[in-house]
């Protein structure tokens, strides 16, 4: 049976970077821009890529036509409006596109009090039907960014109904933060904090996506001078299509998202997650490197390829895991797995044994013979939170532009308690990335004694 996830897009990153995953989804499913199947069902290779295509498409009357699973909310029309326009936006319910008239303008406070809270019911009455029409779903997952009002505030409005409303699904964003050199708003420090303080609560899983890292990769790797929206969305979509491919796909062992939270998140609060995506090389350069495992691991674990602009050495790694698609051998996987833990065993805590993950799906990605995904939780994310925690409070000291955010009726005492909340959880990657194996030992030991 397959086990069904429900997709939201919120605002305008969320949704450009939503239709970019849906773009690659329907090319990996042999679906075409109708939404109908490419070739004949009874292929070997487009039956293995039909198989599990439930999880994300739901499959229409009798006509074969299958639609993404997916709600695109906006609190403005234009948005929707640029979707529908795209070659494949008919495949889209038109009954799933909930949109507002006066959009958020990167207020927080509008889109998680005011419009968003007048849009609200409409979205979740979507998401109750499609979660009615499934069989058995696993979860949500929620593309937004942090910086602007929609995705932001709405989004985590959204994240937070939804816990209410399926307290025993699993939910995971992916967050798009925002990064001081690519800034498109001057409140978003507030909006970030803001969100994050929510997503701290309400989430299961965010993976964490940052602009200023995806153009570096353009920039460095990919050679591209001035990179377009379109292609930075791109690279996402790889990530989303790689940390999925387990669920869509048969493998060697069956993944989903409630597997992908027990692996890589040790405490509740730390389930933010730095990711990377292998092959990215330019043009000139793909012609001249044999693609292999050992290739494949070297590139994922290096810091020019992470999406998250963080450095390795600043931390350690709780949890790990590698998704590698193509044809490869477990044993090959397993043994250069192996090598690199104990090449970079200080990298890792020493006090999760055994903390990286790998899986093998056979599927191809789109024009690719061979790639894999790296999902890692690791403490040198509190170089995010620090960074937005510092212009948080430049800002925040001199109350500047506060009143943007109490004349939606939100009080101070919500900035200070989103501050802490983040600044508490700096502290904590802090507290674990410095303990040592003996310091559990000491810790068991005063418990026996308290006892």
């Amino acid at each position: 049976m397959v086990r069904e996830i429900i997709h939201l897009q919120v605002g305008q990153c969320g949704n450009q970077v939503g239709c970019a995953m849906w773009s690659e989804l329907l090319k990996e499913h042999s679906l075409g821009t109708d939404g109908k199947v490419i070739g004949k069902r009874a292929d070997a290779d487009v039956a293995d890529r039909l198989e599990k295509v439930g999880v994300y498409f739901n499959e229409t009357g009798n006509s074969e036509r299958f639609a993404p699973r997916a709600i695109l909310v906006d609190l403005e029309p234009g948005t929707i409006d640029v979707v529908k326009g795209l070659e494949f936006g008919k495949t889209f319910k038109q009954d799933d596109q909930v949109f507002g008239n006066n959009g958020a303008g990167n207020n927080w406070a509008k889109g998680h009090y005011t419009e968003g809270a007048e849009l609200v019911e409409q979205v979740i009455d979507r998401i109750r039907k499609n979660f009615e029409s499934c069989d058995c779903p696993q979860g949500f997952q929620i593309c937004h960014s942090l910086g602007g009002g929609t995705g932001s505030g709405m989004g985590t409005l959204l994240l937070l109904k939804i816990r209410d409303s399926y307290p025993d699904r699993i939910t995971k964003t992916y967050s798009v933060y925002p990064s001081p050199k690519v800034s498109d708003t001057v409140v978003e420090p507030y909006n970030a904090v803001l969100s994050t303080h929510q997503l701290l609560e309400n989430a299961d899983e965010t993976i964490i996506i940052d602009n200023e890292a995806l153009y570096n990769i353009s920039h460095n790797i990919l050679k591209q001078n001035e990179p377009k929206y379109s292609e930075l969305n791109l690279l996402i979509a790889r990530i989303q299509c790689g940390i999925t491919s387990s669920l869509r796909f048969p493998g060697k062992l069956n993944g989903d998202l409630r597997k992908l939270g027990v692996n890589l998140v040790p405490f509740p609060r730390l389930h933010f997650f730095l990711v990377s995506q292998a092959p990215l090389f330019s043009q000139k350069i793909s012609n001249r490197t044999k693609l292999d495992v050992k290739e494949l691991t070297k590139q994922c674990i290096s810091p020019t390829n992470f999406f998250s602009n963080v450095k390795p050495d600043d931390g350690k790694y709780l949890a790990c895991s590698f998704t590698y698609r193509g044809e490869m051998s477990t044993s090959e996987v397993d043994k250069e797995l192996e090598s690199t833990q104990e090449k970079h065993a200080d990298g890792f805590v020493d006090w999760i044994p055994n903390n990286l993950k790998s899986s093998i799906v056979e599927v191809q990605a789109n024009d690719i013979n061979l790639s894999a995904t790296f999902v890692a939780n690791s403490t040198a994310l509190k170089g995010i939170f620090q960074r937005l925690a510092t212009q948080f409070g430049a800002m925040y000291r001199r109350k500047a532009f506060l009143h943007w955010y109490k004349n939606e009726g939100m009080d101070e005492m919500e900035f200070q308690e989103a501050d802490k909340n983040v600044r508490d959880l700096i502290t904590e990657y802090q507290d674990k990335q410095d303990i040592q194996a003996g310091d559990e030992e000491g810790d068991e030991d005063e418990e026996q004694d308290d006892l």
